[in-house]
């Protein structure tokens, strides 16, 4: 629930600036533009106010014995929000001009930070309870938000920044800045911050609806909701770790390379042949990778769920669920670049229309998740989130579609595998899942081995396969055509 709070606030106070602002080019009026960021904060505190009274007056508190201190939990969560909402103009800064070590290396000193303390704590301090949870959560931020500042306040100025024209001198300009004869703000950035902004309350309830019903209808007990949780974090860790990067990092080249609005035959052919070559491309990838995950995460996920819980989890409901969300990640992956494209690529007009879809799409999602609840139990989530993605996935190749139609370029191309490929996967699909039906999971461990090496033998002769029928692929791959790409995008966008 904490978490929930949490990433509520966040999202709606940053999603909609963050997408308006990695749009266009590198030069720009940058002052207006951190004048716009800057306005998360007031908006983040707004909105941690408001959900934290929420979370305490309105929805159903935890039994004080078995979760004590829920309320400075709350106060916590919502306070690390805000905290993190003032590394937003640093992080924009960083992503507009690619600068990948420093967020892989912030993120990653933060969360390793926040186990730390949280190990430590547990072991010392048991009896703290959320207390715990809460301190580790407010270094998480802390830390993230110290990275980007400290790199930043030695990066600017520097030789190295001179050298490459960075177009901000220095860390007071990063700073809310009250400019004569000039408006606070770019008023087109602005509006298109509006429009994105009515739609993040939509995206929001489509991304974490599930949890929002769980958490406001009671529909699933604490432990059924427990055990939820403890499969969502594993079956999204792909999400988290290589789904998202991807979709946050081609959102910016894709509105880069692309005019936003303008018709594609009046923009310029080298950089819509680009886009159409890296989105077919990445189609390609990120669909291996979801087909990959659901063919074998199905005979494997009985036994992921045993080597994290013991039986506690293998022998419940998790192994289903868990399957579930393997065909999920697929469908999540598809939808993240298809997205990532078509919102990178539309007006605000496109945008304000797509909202009216979102909106009625939110309330079949709900409607569905929570009587798929009553009807399959905590798997009727999975489910109505399939359907969730299965739908935004139509809408966003439609609009590929329509935006490549015309031309000679065909990048939903990439969402078509060799039929070897698709002979493959259904052959390592049927021997893994017979081989868990006779050595998984209580035949022991030279068993539970046996099954893991018949695993790895149909996971080698799938990327063999691969290797050998999408030679495209591997040469985008092999030559790190991400980089390239995304370099040739920033200029072509200059």
């Amino acid at each position: 629930m904490l978490t929930l709070l949490y990433s509520t606030v966040v999202f709606l106070a940053r999603e909609a600036f963050r997408r308006a602002c990695l749009s266009g080019s590198t030069r720009r009026n940058w002052t207006k533009t951190f004048n716009l960021l800057w306005l998360t904060v007031p908006l983040g505190i707004c909105w941690s106010v408001f959900l934290g009274w929420v979370w305490l007056d309105i929805l159903e508190i935890p039994d004080g014995n078995a979760v004590p201190h829920y309320q400075f939990g709350v106060i916590a969560f919502g306070l690390s929000a805000v905290v993190e909402l003032f590394g937003e103009p640093f992080w924009v800064l960083a992503q507009v001009h690619l600068f990948v070590k420093l967020k892989v290396i912030a993120e990653s000193l933060s969360v390793i930070c926040k186990c730390i303390l949280t190990v430590i704590l547990v072991v010392l301090y048991p009896h703290w309870g959320l207390y715990i949870f809460s301190l580790a959560q407010l270094l998480y931020t802390s830390i993230l938000v110290m990275c980007y500042t400290v790199y930043f306040m030695k990066f600017l100025g520097s030789p190295e920044a001179t050298k490459k024209s960075f177009p901000v001198t220095r860390v007071t300009s990063i700073l809310p800045n009250l400019m004569h004869d000039e408006e606070f703000v770019d008023w087109k950035e602005a509006r298109l911050t509006w429009s994105f902004f009515k739609q993040s309350f939509l995206k929001q309830l489509l991304t974490e609806g599930e949890r929002y019903v769980m958490t406001f209808l009671n529909v699933l007990n604490f432990g059924d909701q427990g055990v939820y949780d403890i499969v969502n974090n594993l079956g999204s860790l792909t999400a988290r770790f290589i789904f998202l990067p991807i979709e946050e990092s081609f959102y910016v080249y894709f509105a880069k390379v692309l005019e936003r609005g303008k018709n594609i035959k009046l923009q310029k052919k080298d950089n819509i042949s680009m886009a159409a070559a890296v989105l077919e491309l990445l189609l390609k990838l990120v669909l291996l990778i979801g087909l990959t995950i659901t063919v074998f995460g199905y005979a494997y996920s009985r036994l992921a769920l045993d080597f994290y819980g013991g039986s506690m989890l293998s022998l419940g409901s998790g192994p289903s669920l868990l399957r579930c969300y393997s065909l999920y990640v697929l469908l999540l992956a598809v939808n993240g670049v298809t997205e990532c494209f078509a919102f990178a690529s539309m007006c605000k007009e496109e945008v304000d229309r797509y909202n009216f879809v979102m909106l009625a799409l939110s309330f079949i999602f709900l409607c569905m998740s929570y009587f798929l609840t009553h009807w399959q139990g905590s798997i009727g989530f999975i489910l109505a989130n399939c359907f969730n993605m299965g739908i935004r996935i139509t809408h966003s190749v439609h609009y590929i579609y329509r935006y490549f139609e015309g031309t000679a370029y065909r990048p939903l191309k990439g969402l078509l595998i060799s039929p070897l490929l698709i002979f493959v996967y259904v052959v390592s699909g049927i021997v893994t899942s017979i081989s868990e039906v006779f050595l998984c999971c209580d035949k022991g461990w030279m068993a539970r081995l046996s099954h893991v090496a018949v695993g790895a033998l149909c996971f080698i002769a799938t990327l063999a396969t691969i290797f050998f029928t999408e030679t495209k692929l591997i040469h985008f791959v092999k030559t790190h055509f991400f980089s390239k790409y995304s370099k040739e995008g920033i200029k072509s966008g200059e």
